[in-house]
């Protein structure tokens, strides 16, 4: 009997030691998810953030006499570019949903030079494919947030409200006032995003090694 014992002790403790080696390689492999996902976030915004700059020059390029000015008159309607939030989870809800705030602006934004510009224009194509690539951010950091939190779905977003009838002149200032205030956000979003990598990945391990 006591035998039997000892080789029942020593099955659990193997089984134990077997559990927890099995929740260290799962819990190794979200946390390298985690950092996959942030790290594949943090680079897609700083690289819209460079081609931004590009994308304002080659807007100005475009635009005619006084271009110069457009981006600095003050323009309503426009989405606020700062992240809010205090928790993880609260950041990465407020990038998300500020990135979809100006998804109709772009796309208003591209109607309106596609008036006012010829269709061999290339910043057409650029405003879209930059378009293309700041959704395809959206859809990273929604895939980032639901890993960390599956739980806890992303806030349904508010209603957007676009401008008034403008005229040629309006229009050309919207546009750059758009394009300035996103390259603000990515800006805003790549320095949460790295405060973040500290944070929630690193927060991951240092909890699973704990078993």
């Amino acid at each position: 009997m006591q035998r039997f014992m000892e080789q029942a002790t020593t099955l659990l403790s193997l089984l134990l030691v077997m559990a927890v080696d099995s929740t260290r390689t799962v819990a190794a492999s979200r946390n390298q998810q985690c950092g996959n996902y942030l790290q594949s976030s943090l680079k897609l915004s700083r690289l819209l953030q460079k081609e931004s700059v590009d994308l304002i020059k080659t807007y100005k390029a475009s635009q005619g006499e006084m271009s110069e000015l457009f981006c600095k008159v003050s323009v309503s309607n426009v989405p606020d570019p700062n992240i809010s939030g205090l928790e993880p989870s609260e950041k990465i809800a407020s990038i998300y949903s500020h990135l979809e705030d100006f998804f109709p602006h772009f796309k208003w934004v591209y109607e309106q030079q596609t008036d006012l510009q010829l269709p061999t224009n290339p910043l057409l194509n650029d405003l879209k494919r930059f378009s293309a690539g700041s959704r395809n951010l959206a859809d990273i950091i929604t895939i980032f947030y639901q890993s960390l939190f599956p739980n806890l779905p992303l806030p349904a977003g508010g209603p957007t409200t676009l401008p008034p009838p403008q005229n040629v002149f309006q229009q050309k200032v919207y546009g750059c006032v758009v394009l300035k205030t996103f390259k603000e956000l990515l800006s805003n979003v790549s320095r949460e995003l790295r405060s973040l990598k500290s944070q929630v990945c690193r927060r991951r391990i240092q909890t699973n090694t704990m078993f």
